[in-house]
């Protein structure tokens, strides 16, 4: 009888045991398809798991680049419309010292010259002082403030910082948010010393409205400083276009690598609803009958008197 009766036990034991692992494996199943993952805990399969929190920390890192190209297009593209707008405003002073560089003109009509060059300066000093997305100086490097200021004689001075700040697009992969104001702005003039295009431009407007002697020679010198201060312009709009098409690039490379990051997290995590649903299904019909098969034996009188 105790032979019988061990048997007994261990008939119960086992069988509730099957029934609680599918009631388990069912309960998994549902999980499943109500979280569309197929991996709920770390312990249901390590390796997979750990390569999902990869993944997870990939794109997040990537989410990061691509605020940081984000704001690195905002502000090249904010310099590009600036530089534009300065150019524009030097074909213009262009304009007006061949005007002014013509020996019939009279005193007034190279003053009134002078005036709207003193105009060009002043637009031009706005220019060169516009904030970029954060509200920083655009051509002043890391200053917060004003990239140039004007001194005592109302000169324009450069104050902001050397270079311009860089920002990372991953991948080791970073690229500067703008140029700094000398680094498109200053040349070397005619008489071969340093210059700026706001010096030009001011001193053309100076000279125009009787600070020179000769009002035509400097008309027609400042042709010169203004062609090649336009040409390193131009310059400066080649480097900020080349840099915004760099963000492009490593942006299509970055969505790219999401969407394969997207694809192996599908194919790893993923739950498939078909297979999975009829995978519960099958459980589900395997645990009734088995209920249904334990009630049955367990009623029968001989284990109702071996119990």
């Amino acid at each position: 009888m105790t032979i019988v009766s061990t048997s007994t036990a261990a008939f119960f034991e086992r069988s509730r045991r099957d029934i609680k692992d599918l009631r388990t494996q069912a309960e998994n199943y549902q999980s499943q398809l109500s979280s569309g993952q197929k991996i709920d805990r770390s312990s249901d399969n390590p390796v997979a798991a750990s390569r999902l929190r990869t993944l997870s920390r990939l794109e997040a890192l990537s989410d990061i680049d691509q605020s940081n190209a984000e704001r690195a297009n905002a502000d090249l593209s904010l310099a590009d419309s600036a530089m534009s707008d300065m150019a524009d405003a030097l074909i213009r002073a262009q304009e007006l010292a061949t005007q002014a560089s013509n020996s019939t003109l009279s005193d007034d009509q190279r003053s009134s010259i002078g005036a709207e060059l003193d105009q060009i300066f002043t637009n031009l000093l706005a220019l060169a002082n516009a904030r970029d997305s954060n509200g920083h100086a655009l051509f002043g490097g890391a200053s917060s403030g004003d990239a140039y200021s004007l001194d005592a004689a109302g000169n324009a001075v450069y104050v902001g910082t050397a270079s311009s700040g860089t920002l990372p697009l991953g991948e080791g992969q970073s690229v500067t948010r703008s140029m700094t104001g000398p680094e498109f702005l200053s040349f070397t003039g005619s008489g071969g010393s340093a210059t700026d295009l706001l010096a030009v431009v001011r001193n053309l407007a100076e000279a125009l409205q009787g600070a020179a002697s000769d009002p035509t020679g400097a008309a027609a010198a400042a042709l010169t400083d203004l062609k090649t201060g336009l040409d390193s312009l131009t310059t400066g709009q080649t480097v900020i276009g080349t840099r915004l098409a760099w963000i492009e690039v490593t942006g299509d490379r970055r969505t790219d690598l999401s969407a394969l990051r997207s694809t192996e997290e599908s194919d790893i995590g993923a739950a498939d609803l078909a297979t999975t649903i009829a995978q519960l299904q099958e459980t589900m019909t395997v645990l009734e009958a088995s209920q249904a098969t334990f009630g049955k034996l367990a009623s029968l009188n001989l284990f109702s008197q071996l119990g």
